[in-house]
């Protein structure tokens, strides 16, 4: 009698347990579902906005070489960073380029803009570029209402109307390309000018190059 009970148990339970089985996987997938779904608890991610996420007055900020030298110096009177772009905006910039051996290069504007990757910074209103006299070259000026400077490459450019003052020398220009690893400069479009004597008596020239 007790062997023919175990072996009715025994049957019932092997009915049963492919059953419960698939109701232990079921409830596991479904848990599994409902951790990967966004509920109230876990909001979906939100999208950016164009609204700033940082802001900084009396910016400097100061790019270094491999050895620790100054390579470029960001300062502004005040900073925006932007959430959805990550555009950073700029009031009264100032741009200092250190080369070793080689005049330093300043670029200053009212505003300007410094893009996400911190690459690209273009600079706007009143733009200068000044680079600093050195033993076989006068002191070099160039004005515009926008210059791109490209960091990585050490190039400043513009695609506006520029006045280059090169000692007593004024050149305007339609655009103008400043390579200053090469230090050459390449004019383009219309250009005109005047270039003082002082120039052709033994005073050293840029390479330059003019695009018409």
């Amino acid at each position: 009698m007790r062997a023919a009970v175990r072996d009715d148990w025994r049957a019932k339970v092997g009915r049963l347990l492919p059953v419960a089985l698939l109701a232990v996987l079921a409830g596991g997938t479904y848990w599994l579902l409902q951790r990967a779904l966004p509920t109230e608890k876990t909001p979906a991610a939100r999208a950016r906005m164009h609204v700033p996420d940082s802001f900084a007055d009396r910016l400097s900020v100061t790019s270094l070489s491999e050895k620790g030298q100054p390579v470029y110096r960001l300062t502004a009177d005040h900073m925006i960073r932007y959430e959805d772009t990550q555009v950073t905006e700029i009031q009264q910039p100032a741009l200092r380029s250190f080369t070793p051996g080689e005049p330093e290069v300043t670029v200053t504007a009212q505003r300007g803009t410094v893009s996400a990757d911190q690459a690209v910074i273009d600079l706007y209103d009143q733009a200068h570029v000044v680079r600093d006299a050195a033993p076989d070259a006068p002191e070099m000026q160039a004005l515009s209402e926008h210059f791109r400077v490209l960091v990585n490459d050490d190039v400043v450019e513009t695609e506006k109307p520029v006045k280059l003052l090169r000692g007593p020398s004024v050149t305007n220009a339609s655009g103008m390309v400043y390579n200053n690893v090469t230090r050459q400069l390449r004019l383009l479009g219309q250009v005109r000018g005047s270039i003082a004597a002082a120039e052709f008596n033994g005073g050293a020239r840029p390479r330059a190059t003019a695009n018409q």
